[in-house]
């Protein structure tokens, strides 16, 4: 059985007043790698780089690099909402930070209403824009999402330049022939954000998962990652367990991944910048209720919950 790993989608952790919480930001790193992370992915959505300031996003990134020490490899984004020519130069900037590979947010690169024709030029010029600097994509969903064509990801991926990719096309198939366009490409990596068809991700060759659900659970993605390929009731469970709550942890996140995490023990507050908040008592049941039938699911398949 080919190993798979789990890379994180990162949170930020905020403070009163929405200052970067960095002492929590440590313990947050920790407690990812104490679950099994076999990576981290940083300024990402879920850290919503979105509404962090260019400063932010280099501060925060270089404090990750070096708290984790070499430990494990980061990617992180570097592109935003501006100029071709703007990215690169943040792409540049973001790499010097000292991650591995930096993110390439696909629907930066062409206009919802722009042609494949003209996304490839913009990817093919970005390419150019920023020498030998390791990249890989990810298919945000905001501001809009645009995925990857298989065929054009093969034919990136063989310039030796593309060394990640987060999919996020929702669709087994899809996953499945960027796996087949990739197949011999050396130093690359995909991995699955859809945790309904997690499993049969892995099972198709992907690198591993890199999920909000990693938010919430990160011991059981890792778990579900070394056991995927096992013909047992638990394995099962598991995937059915990710595949039934995917609404309540969709919802209200990041603001439910957070109070989750506080009531794991974690010292980090709900606090977010994207609007994201627990607005009702149903909110919270629906929660509360989630973290029972993880607690009980552990239980159930003999998994060790981290201790915070």
């Amino acid at each position: 059985m080919t190993t798979k790993k789990f890379v994180p989608v990162m949170l930020t952790p905020f403070q009163d007043g929405n200052a970067i919480d960095y002492e929590i930001l440590a313990d947050l790193i920790e407690f990812y790698l104490e679950a099994g992370a076999a990576g981290l992915f940083a300024n990402c959505l879920s850290s919503e780089m979105y509404h962090l300031s260019k400063e932010e996003m280099l501060a925060s990134v270089s404090f990750i690099v070096q708290k984790v020490n070499g430990r494990v490899p980061i990617v992180a984004t570097g592109t935003f909402p501006d100029s071709l020519e703007n990215q690169a130069a943040f792409v540049k900037e973001i790499y010097s930070t000292g991650v591995d590979s930096v993110i390439v947010i696909t629907s930066l690169l062409a206009g919802e209403m722009d042609s494949e024709d003209v996304f490839e030029a913009r990817v093919k010029q970005l390419l150019a824009l920023t020498g030998d600097i390791p990249l890989g994509f990810y298919e945000c969903p905001l501001p809009y999402k645009r995925i990857l064509r298989s065929e054009l990801l093969g034919q990136l991926v063989k310039t030796g330049r593309i060394k990640f990719h987060k999919d996020t096309s929702l669709n087994i198939d899809s996953v499945r022939a960027k796996i087949a366009a990739s197949k011999d490409a050396e130093d690359f990596v995909l991995y699955d954000a859809y945790m309904v068809h997690a499993v049969d991700s892995m099972k198709a060759d992907s690198a591993g998962l890199s999920c909000i659900q990693g938010n919430y659970f990160p011991e059981l993605i890792v778990w579900l990652c070394n056991h995927y390929d096992d013909d047992s009731e638990d394995v099962d469970k598991v995937q059915q367990f990710f595949a039934q709550n995917m609404g309540v942890m969709h919802d209200t996140y990041p603001a439910s991944a957070k109070y989750i995490l506080e009531k794991r023990g974690l010292g980090i507050t709900q606090i977010c910048r994207n609007g994201s908040e627990l607005r009702t008592t149903a909110d919270h049941d629906s929660l509360d209720a989630l973290f029972y039938k993880f607690k009980e699911l552990a239980k159930e398949i003999n998994l060790n919950m981290i201790s915070l």
